[in-house]
């Protein structure tokens, strides 16, 4: 959801009509992101997607039939599965409301990349209404409702007369820069459950670090200085919990003068280079000094060994 936040938010202002649908329930596709969702406009404009686009067409032409505010029982075909990537065709559950029905705030949330929980609630398939529940709320949504959103992930119930919608977001990972190093941090990053951007191209690495929040990531490798200058110069003025640069001590003046040229001096939110010194020298391995340095300073630990500490599982 919080990929449609932004457009629907512009439609919203402009008073142009919106539809959201998200899956509620699809037991043949377990691993699906519950965190999906598809925004549709009468023209035909669609943002974001449903069981990784499985659902999109099915949807649109309900949308665009006039349906919305229910709870809708569909199925993916064969077909469908076969071009979404899926393994099989499923049946599932989908909501379909008119975005102006959802809670207003709910979108400023959303594009703040902050945790919300909805709890909407049922008349039979049809949707009465809507409730948006935060950190500081969510004990009112009912037991249920706060045990989702205590697991610390996006997640999806029917609850007997009510759906329950938890949404946590995913922080970004931004890999800019080529080589055999950015590979190895983009692999081994993979289990973290992040959402991964890898790219050597410094336009659109750029607008994703100009976009980063304070759950996300930046890494910056390279010795090209049209690549690695404005991704930096981008990421520092987004709220990135980390900024990483990998290089020698010449790279790294050679950067910071030309973030200086353009009246950037202040880099201290810049970790270069980059890596925590457990004596890293091939690409797993500084993969793996840097992802550890990145997790230590976006939660605010010292990154020091555990020896002597006290543990408790």
């Amino acid at each position: 959801m919080y990929e449609i936040a932004q457009m629907v938010k512009a439609c919203l202002g402009a008073g142009t009509h919106v539809a959201v649908a998200w899956v509620v329930d699809a037991p043949s596709f377990e691993e699906r992101g519950r965190a999906e969702a598809l925004a549709l406009t009468p023209g035909g404009g669609r943002v974001g997607a449903a069981m990784a686009g499985a659902l999109d067409d099915q949807l649109s032409g309900l949308a665009n039939a006039g349906i919305h505010g229910r709870l809708l029982d569909l199925q993916v075909s064969e077909m469908e599965a076969l071009v979404a990537g899926l393994p099989a065709g499923g049946d599932a559950r989908c909501v379909l409301l008119a975005a102006s029905d959802l809670p207003a705030a709910l979108w400023d949330m959303l594009t703040d990349r902050d945790p919300v929980c909805l709890v909407t609630r049922l008349s039979g398939d049809e949707v009465t209404g809507t409730e948006l529940f935060t950190a500081d709320t969510i004990d009112e949504a009912g037991e249920k409702a706060a045990e989702m959103f205590g697991n610390g992930a996006s997640a999806t119930a029917v609850v007997d007369d009510q759906i329950v919608t938890v949404l946590h977001p995913i922080p970004t990972l931004l890999v800019a820069g080529p080589g055999p190093i950015a590979a190895a941090i983009a692999s081994a990053a993979q289990p973290l459950g992040w959402q991964i951007q890898a790219m050597a191209n410094p336009s659109a690495a750029a607008a994703i670090a100009a976009q980063l929040c304070h759950l996300d990531k930046c890494v910056v490798l390279g010795h090209d200085i049209d690549l690695a200058g404005p991704v930096l110069e981008a990421a520092l003025s987004s709220d990135a919990a980390y900024i990483g640069a990998l290089g020698t001590d010449r790279t790294q003046q050679d950067r910071a003068r030309w973030l200086a040229d353009r009246g950037v001096t202040d880099l201290s939110r810049v970790h270069g280079p980059a890596g925590l010194d457990i004596g890293a020298s091939d690409p797993a391995a500084i993969a793996i000094s840097v992802l550890a340095e990145a997790l230590a300073v976006s939660s605010g630990s010292s990154g020091a060994s555990l020896r002597g500490h006290s543990v408790i599982a």
